[in-house]
């Protein structure tokens, strides 16, 4: 009975095996994205947000196989998947250092993250010293919000690549639509006191000057990141200073506080954003809102075409909640980019994949972008919407249960929103 028991034993572990290495074999080893993003603190809603739409386009690649590879000496031949994995930074330069190193020491070969320029910088010159001290285990780095300009001129990297317009790119388009406001006499700005909040004043600054001389700055003050629990003071001031409209970068609940702060000090004027049509700030500002918040962004729900509108629907049908409302095409590109360069590379080699990645031209929900291989800035339409409510006339969707969404005012082709750089990138020995 013992022998019996010993032989069975053999055989059931033979048959296990056989069994586990035909499941990895089917379920090769994923390629490892890391997001590295505030998940805890005052902007932890906007880390979760980002998060769903990058686990969408990854479930999206999965879902048609993931990403075919050639045999090479760092992989073998055959499909794999997508993986990514989220580290919390809590909106701290020092805890996404940390965290990259932890993700790097996981096997991520791909980093992402993008809420915060000054945490972008910290990680551009963490990942350029990285791959140069351990070639071997050399990562990207794909950006999706974080705009200062600098970034792409100035600072620019052989491995990092964003697919956000940056933010003198997107003052620009706002000021096509702020520019044609003939009454417009009287402008307060403000915003966040880091690299980014100060690259938009200093760009606001100077386009009122080139475009609208006539304007005059009634106010120009920052404040400090995250750390505003009220906005009165700042919204009393604006109204104090008969300001007829605001120009923000605010990102996250600073500007929803600021703008709930505004319609409580009866402010009527106009708010001209960077990122006014989600998170929150259309349900906090109501009614004063309609008409006078204009935002401007890569693609707004209510773009009048077909793919546009089934994009949308799609991802509503994956995250029903209307708090979960806060869709990005941007970052769907940014992923189908990272997929075609893979493919296109047939390895997960670094060096390979950045190349393929300056050639990348996608189109997904009717939006076409390409990477610019200059600086690796991606270049993309972008569009200019008003608030209103849903139902109006252009506005067949609302943000977030609302009941307002954003009308398409002004579209900005590629072409035209395109700006030069001053980026001197030093490549790698290939």
């Amino acid at each position: 009975m013992f022998m019996f028991s010993r032989k069975a034993l053999a055989l059931l572990m033979a048959a296990l095996c056989t069994s586990t290495l035909s499941f990895s074999q089917a379920m090769p080893a994923p390629i490892k994205i890391a997001m590295i993003e505030g998940l805890s603190g005052p902007f932890a809603n906007t880390g979760e947000a980002v998060f769903r739409n990058l686990i969408w386009a990854v479930e999206r690649v999965n879902a048609r196989g993931g990403v075919k590879l050639v045999a090479s000496a760092d992989s073998a031949a055959g499909s794999r998947p997508l993986s990514i994995e989220r580290y919390d930074s809590k909106g701290q330069n020092e805890e996404a250092l940390t965290a990259l190193k932890s993700a790097i020491d996981d096997g991520a070969q791909f980093i992402m993250q993008g809420n915060s320029s000054a945490t972008a910088a910290a990680l551009i010159d963490a990942i350029n010293k990285h791959n140069e001290r351990v070639p071997g285990k050399r990562v990207l780095f794909l950006n999706y919000s974080a705009v200062d300009p600098i970034l792409t001129n100035e600072k620019c990297s052989f491995w990092h690549f964003r697919f956000d317009a940056h933010a003198d790119m997107r003052m620009t388009a706002l000021m096509d639509v702020l520019r044609a406001d003939k009454n417009l006499k009287r402008v307060y700005l403000i915003g966040q006191d880091y690299s980014f909040g100060h690259a938009v004043a200093h760009e606001a600054r100077r386009q009122l000057g080139v475009l609208r001389p006539d304007v005059e700055l009634v106010g120009d003050e920052l404040h400090p990141v995250g750390r505003v629990k009220d906005f009165l003071p700042y919204a009393a001031k604006i109204k104090a200073r008969n300001a007829q409209a605001v120009i923000t970068g605010n990102w996250g609940n600073d500007l929803t506080l600021l703008v709930k702060a505004a319609k409580e000090v009866g402010f009527e004027g106009k708010f001209y954003t960077f990122y006014g049509n989600a998170l929150g700030a259309p349900a906090a500002i109501g009614e004063a809102g309609i008409g006078r918040v204009v935002a401007v962004a890569d693609w707004l729900p209510n773009v009048a075409t077909k793919p546009s509108e089934a994009f949308y629907q799609s991802f509503r049908q994956r995250f029903p909640k209307p708090a979960d409302d806060y869709v990005h095409m941007r970052m769907q590109l940014m992923v189908e980019s990272l997929a075609q360069a893979i493919e296109k590379a047939g390895t997960t080699d670094s060096v390979a994949v950045a190349v393929q990645l300056e050639r990348a031209n996608v189109t997904f929900g009717g939006q076409t972008g390409t990477m610019r291989a200059l600086d690796h800035q991606f270049q993309q339409p972008l569009v200019v919407g008003v608030m209103d409510r849903q139902g109006a006339p252009g506005v067949k969707f609302d943000v977030e249960g609302s009941g307002y969404g954003f009308r398409v005012i002004k579209s900005i082709a590629a072409s035209h929103a395109e700006l030069p750089t001053t980026c001197k990138m030093q490549r790698p020995l290939e």
